[in-house]
Parts: structure tokens; sequence; C-alpha cells
């Protein structure tokens, strides 16, 4: 047969770490790939696309048009995240690239230019995503409701030049990492062990791997995942392979501890995600003295072994610790790992009691210091009782943060909550100069990402806001209130197709992390208040009202129906629920409830209640009025102005 030769958009598809499963269970594998076989090659012909053929893992697909080819590949990626999200489902993730080009068909198959680029295009695609070339993009750009993230220009095999390739952002992932070696390495610690005598050192083991992960995170050109992204790992075991794919990394840090009395042995392993292989394993027998000492030795040698260059000042801030007392440090991680732990006002207050026991033991113990604050940003307004008044349990936590940065200068933790409280004291430049100083000693702070993303909200900065955010999530991806936070701000910016997925994506969080069913529909109400679509707004206030009757805060219950209402225009039911709350005695409700009041007109006793949140130094809910579109009444009138001007925020 003649060859012919004719303009094709080319797909390749590849399913991301199915070689190292093979190697542990190839039975799996195998179902696996005959499962993806089974989902994908159905979508292939519904957007007129011909399988040319299978490589086992992956396919090469031809299509006329590059619109078809794109649409097939949202569409794959799309099914692949559903079937994923089912509960007891193995995840299946693809990585799709696809080129237009000119091709040369012989017999069955296919050759050129063309098949080469594609082929080359799709291992940048992130697990899960989908990555186009610059030619696919200028038929494509303006014709999906997807937005196209241009990529740096990436040199590939037997090109002379750099192509310039694009990210078609897909909601409901996780933002993984090009894995063409560009950009930061990214690393997961996963819990480590305790193999101790005594049960009761299981703190030990939770505390260093926290304190691994700070260490790790200090060194340049390494994303390191939170520890309450790893932490589900601990109860829920995984194999590596999929633990690398859910977190978006190449390579796991594992390890174990054995604690008796001062004598420790921590054996730590390097693994390679794709071969399951170790690239390092060291053993330490030391003395409960040299835990810092170990802590620098594993951060160095994964530098070396990441390839990761230190110079002489990186290097030597990686030796820095101040030295503190045995039983200081032990308290102090006992109260960290209190801290991890599922979030109760017990456990807050349990951790607390450790970081103050660890300040007494050891006045000099920075971290205790920067502990305690952290444990009292978490108490509710309930617990102030003990400290008087909202002022002294804000000079207290204050006094605390100061210390912690006055003994260990370079604390990002401690900058981090000094930032929270420059915040409360209406100082917002000097906060955002924290923030930034925190993420410089700590590029890996995902919670300093997310409340630095916050306080530019509040400062009516959204997009650099969702910039930050996205960071968070990036750093602590199985993290609710990262991606809720994200869902916000789409809203607010109106990208409300990336919204409804992103709060789809935090719905299935639930496997690990506690997910709130109340705020997903408030969330999805107020997301149908903006489209519009009120009787579906409706239908989501409805199933709002039916959580809040087994809530266990019946106020905000009713403030959020209130707000919702509003939004709806169901301006009775709105005041029925705010007529409720007049007897409340939390104080945090009243921004919200003069939110509530600004949508029904009532302005007088919008800016009463706004007034009180001032008095309050609350701040948070500013972020909601100066970055939502509806709110604009509020921020045009000239009481708000005079309030911001009082808040150092004109």
């Amino acid at each position: 047969m003649a060859a012919t030769r004719r303009l094709a958009a080319i797909m390749f598809t590849d399913m991301v770490g199915s070689t190292a499963l093979a190697q542990t269970d190839e039975v799996e594998a195998l179902r696996l790939r005959d499962e993806q076989e089974g989902l994908v090659r159905p979508l292939f012909a519904a957007h007129q696309g011909r399988a040319i053929k299978s490589m086992g893992d992956g396919f090469l697909v031809e299509f006329d048009s590059a619109l078809h080819a794109v649409q097939c590949a949202i569409d794959i990626q799309q099914h692949l995240n559903e079937r994923n999200l089912r509960q007891g489902k193995a995840p299946i993730l693809l990585r799709i690239g696809v080129h237009l080009g000119d091709v040369e068909q012989r017999e069955t198959d296919i050759f050129g230019d063309a098949v080469n680029i594609a082929s080359r295009i799709e291992p940048l695609a992130p697990p899960g995503g989908v990555c186009i070339s610059g030619e696919v993009f200028s038929q494509v750009r303006n014709k999906i409701p997807n937005k196209l993230e241009k990529q740096p220009p990436t040199a590939l095999k037997g090109l002379l030049v750099p192509i310039d390739l694009y990210r078609v952002v897909l909601p409901w992932t996780v933002r993984a990492p090009v894995s063409s070696g560009s950009g930061p390495t990214r690393l997961a610690v996963l819990p480590f062990a305790n193999i101790s005598p005594d049960p009761k050192d299981e703190y030990f083991a939770d505390g260093l791997t926290e304190e691994l992960i700070t260490t790790l995170s200090q060194i340049p050109g390494l994303q390191v995942i939170a520890r309450t992204s790893v932490n589900h790992y601990k109860a829920n075991p995984k194999s590596i392979a999929q633990i690398g794919v859910e977190l978006g990394v190449p390579t796991i840090l594992e390890g174990s501890v054995r604690k008796a009395g001062d004598q420790l042995r921590i054996t730590v392993q390097l693994i390679d995600v794709g071969s399951q292989g170790h690239t390092w394993a060291n053993t330490y027998d030391r003395k409960l003295d040299d835990v810092f000492a170990v802590q620098t030795d594993v951060a160095k040698r994964i530098a070396g072994v990441l390839k990761i260059r230190l110079d002489n000042r990186e290097a030597s801030r990686l030796a820095e610790r101040p030295t503190v007392n045995n039983d200081s440090y032990l308290a102090y991680l006992r109260g960290r790992s209190l801290l991890f732990a599922r979030w109760s006002r017990e456990r807050v207050r349990e951790a607390k009691q450790e970081f103050e026991k660890a300040i007494a033991i050891d006045p000099t113990n920075a971290r205790a210091h920067s502990g305690l604050s952290d444990a009292l940003g978490d108490l509710d307004w309930e617990d102030w009782e003990e400290f008087g008044s909202e002022e002294a349990w804000i000079a207290f936590r204050r006094a605390h943060t100061a210390r912690a940065v006055e003994l260990e200068p370079q604390l990002a933790e401690a900058h981090c909550s000094l930032a929270m409280i420059l915040q409360h004291d209406w100082r917002f430049g000097e906060a955002e100069k924290e923030y930034k100083l925190a993420l410089s000693l700590n590029p890996s702070y995902a919670f300093a990402h997310h409340s630095y993303g916050l306080l530019l909200a509040v400062e009516a900065q959204p997009e650099e806001a969702l910039r930050e955010v996205i960071r968070a999530e990036e750093l602590d991806p199985h993290s609710a209130v990262n991606v809720q936070t994200k869902a916000c701000l789409l809203i607010m910016l109106r990208r409300l197709v990336e919204a409804e997925a992103t709060l789809d994506r935090a719905r299935a969080l639930r496997e690990y992390e506690p997910v709130s069913d109340f705020r997903y529909h408030c969330w999805l109400a107020w997301l149908y208040n903006v489209k519009p679509d009120i009787p579906r707004a409706i239908q989501e206030i409805s199933r709002v009202e039916e959580l809040a009757q087994f809530g266990e805060t019946p106020d905000m219950d009713k403030m959020e129906v209130a707000m919702h209402s509003a939004l709806a225009g169901e301006k009775v039911k709105a005041r029925e629920n705010l007529e409720a709350l007049k007897r409340t005695t939390n104080p945090y409700h009243a921004p919200w409830r003069a939110m509530a009041y600004s949508l029904l007109g009532d302005f007088d006793e919008c800016f009463r209640l706004l007034g009180e949140a001032f008095d309050r130094h609350y701040y948070d809910y500013l972020y909601v009025l100066r970055c939502e579109p509806r709110f604009e009444p509020v921020v045009k009138d000239p009481r708000f102005v005079e309030l911001l001007k009082k808040m150092n925020l004109t």
C-alpha cells in the first residue's frame, strides 16, 4: 500500500505508575490496564478518533480535528476523575499529550515528526492532566471552556529549538509538577513508624516526622508535602506508587524510630516512586542529644541524592539549632503531636499544657513558645474566659510569639504567627512582610501560603490570593480547607466551571479528612446564586436547612441559611433566620449577619454589625465583602471607606 500524507491531531496517552505497580502486584496492574482500556476506547470513537495502536498501558490516537482531540482528552480525564472518586477504587491516572502536524500513513500505522513530538509532549503532562503544543493551542483557544496555561519553553529531544506548550487546566485535579526536571523537586515524608518498646512513645515518631518535614523544607528547590496530607497514610497505608500519584511526588522518604530512654535508633529510606527502588538509606544509633544532628545529616544527604546544590550559607543554616533541654524538647514534641491530631478542644488544651510544660523546663525553647502561640490561636472564643478577656488572650499570644522570634529569628512558624497577630492589630502591611519572611525561610509552609492568600484577599487582591491558595493546595493536597478556599475565590472571580469542579474535589477529600456536607452545600448554593440558577440555589438552601437540623452550631447554621436565602431573593426566610439570631452570643457572627442584612437592603443594621466586628478586631470576613461583586453597594458606602481607613486598608 502506498504511503499517504495528511494533517492530523495526534494524541498519546500513558498510564501513570503502571510499571512500578506491575513489579509489586502484576494481577492488579493488569486489571487496571484492562479497566482503563475499556473506559477510554469508546471515548476515542465518540470524538471521531481512531486508535492507531496500543502500547500496553497507553494509546496512539489520530483525529482529523485538534478540537476533537482536546475535547476527547478532557472527556477522558473527567471520566477517570469520576471513577477515581468512588470509594474503594485504586486510582487510574493518565498523562495525555496532543500535537498537530503532518503524518504519513503506512498500512495501519502512522509516522512522522508530528507523532514523535506528540510522544515527547505526553510525559510532560501532570498525572491526570493534558498537555498540548502551541499548534494545538492556536486551533482550540476560545473554543473550550477550560483555561490554557502556558508552560516554560521546553526543549524536546530531536528538536533544535524549544516549543511552546500549554497545560489544559482541569480544576478537579491537584496541580502536579511537570516531570521534565524543571522547577522544584517534590518530596513527601511519610509518618515514621514507632517501634519503641513503649507504645506511649508514638508522639516521638510523630514529632520527628514533623521536624524532618520542617528541616527539609528549608532546602531551596525542594517542595515538601505538608504533614496534614501525609498523616492520612499512617492509619491508611497504601503502596508507594499509589501515594506518589495521589500526592504528585516522584520521591518519598519513610522510616522508623526506636526510643529507649535517651537512646535512639532512626532508620530512613529514600524511595524513587517510579522504580520503587531505594536511592539512599541509613540507620542512626544516637543519643537524644544528637537528634538535631541526625535531622541535619538526613537533609544534607537527601539534597545530595536529589542533586540540589547547597551553598555554605544554606548548609550552615540547616545545622543551626539552639541547644534545648531534652525534657523540654520531648514536651514540645508531645504538644506538636496533639496539635496535628484531629482537632478537638480537648486536644488543643492538652497541647497548650505540654507547651507550657516545655517552657517551664526550658524558657529558651523557641519552638515551644511558637507552639503555645499556635495552640492559643486554635482556641475558640469560649476558651478566652481563662484569660479574663479577648485583649488578655491576644496579649498572652503576642508575648509568646515575640519571644519565639527573639530566641530563634529563623523560625518560619513564629513569623507566620506574628503575621496573624499583626493583622489583629490592623498592621496589614507589616503582616504581609512577616508572611513573606516566613515563606522565604520555609517555602513549603502550606499554612503560611494559605494564610497569606487570605490576607491578600482581605486587601482586595483575589487573583494574587488565588495563586497563594493554589500553592498551599500543591503542598497540602489533601486539605479540604485549601480546596474550599480555592473554590470560594474562584466563585468570586466568576470562574464558575472551575469552582464547581473544585467543590466536587473538596467533597471527595472525605477519605483524607472530615469534610462538611453542610459547608459543601452552602458553597453550592452561593455558586448557583451567582450563575444564576435560582431554582438550583433554592434546592441547595433546602439541603442546607436539612443538614442544619443535625448541626452542633445552630446559630451558625441559621446565619448561613439567612445569607443564602437573601442571595436567592427569599427575603422572608432570610429575615426569619436573622430575627432568631438576635439572641446569639457568638461574637463571630456579627459580620456575616451584616452581609445578610446588606443583601436585604438594610444598610444601617449592616453597618451597626460591622462596627461590632471592628470593635472586636475581626477582619477575615473582609475578603468576601471586598472580592464578591454582589457586595459592591456596601464597599462603595462612605461608612465602609471610613472603616477601611481605621483598619489601615485604604
